[in-house]
């Protein structure tokens, strides 16, 4: 039972974080290179989730694996171990924008990831 508990659990944060960033599953889907079905099993608790898998969720979301696990019980302001400052800084400033105005944000960032590589300036 308890391992039924941590699964469901660990579903439920990765929908959580998901949402709480206001992105989509394609969008988790064509980041982390796992299928979207896949994303949708897993948050609902009908897939296991690798390690690997775990560490891009982590990497993307900007949580501690012990978070998504279940094994911390900070809430959802906790950011992962050398996260960027700047990611929790945008991840609240577009809390309470329409779906609509988060996609925009995200076409910019995808025009602005194309003109670095055009660059060769990077990322």
């Amino acid at each position: 039972m308890k391992g039924k508990q941590e699964k469901e659990t660990m579903a439920k944060r990765l929908r959580e974080a998901r949402e709480y960033l206001g992105i989509s599953q394609e969008y988790v889907a064509q980041e982390t290179g796992i299928s979207r079905p896949a994303i949708s099993e897993i948050e609902s608790g009908r897939r296991k989730v690798d390690s690997l898998e775990l560490k891009r969720f982590s990497k993307l979301y900007g949580r501690p694996i012990e978070y998504l696990l279940g094994t911390s019980e900070d809430d959802e302001s906790t950011v992962a171990v050398g996260a960027d400052p700047l990611e929790g800084k945008l991840r609240a400033m577009t809390r309470g924008l329409t779906s609509d105005d988060r996609e925009e944000i995200l076409r910019f960032v995808e025009y602005l990831k194309h003109r670095n590589a055009s660059n060769g300036t990077g990322q």
